[in-house]
């Protein structure tokens, strides 16, 4: 995963609709009501947030795919089944947190997909959740 730190000082203001379905639309839906300012509603805080690039599949049954983007926010505190980056013995790796066998002196970075087994983390590791994801982001016209 590449890092990056994101710029969020300028305003960036986009039309927002009530409502997208994916059914038939409404003629009513035609009409836009708000705006979604990326930097003001998405980012609660700038001084510790950050993008990551992911590369690989391991969370593909998330909805996290290869070139997509993850907005990370550092100040957040993780909790047990959040989408974390988390720094493993020099690598950056973007994981499911599993606090659940804690008691037994261990944690678990799990994926979303089946191909790929978990990640057991214990006291020899070198390990530090880096940031929770908050957003994530994808390109769907390539």
């Amino acid at each position: 995963m590449k890092i990056i730190k994101g710029e969020f000082s300028k305003e960036l203001a986009l039309q927002l609709s009530p409502s997208i379905k994916a059914g038939f639309p409404s003629p009513a839906e035609d009409y836009m009501h708000d705006s979604i300012d990326f930097n003001r509603d998405i980012i609660k805080n700038p001084e510790a947030t950050f993008y990551g690039v992911v590369s690989g599949d391991s969370m593909i049954d998330a909805g996290i795919n290869d070139g997509d983007i993850a907005v990370i926010d550092r100040s957040v505190e993780p909790t047990d089944g959040d989408i974390i980056v988390a720094f493993v013995n020099e690598e950056f790796t973007i994981k499911y947190l599993d606090l659940t066998h804690r008691g037994e002196g261990y944690i678990e970075l799990r994926p979303a997909n089946r191909n790929y087994k978990p990640i057991r983390i214990d006291s020899l590791d070198d390990f530090k959740v880096w940031g929770v994801v908050v957003w994530t982001i994808k390109k769907w016209k390539r």
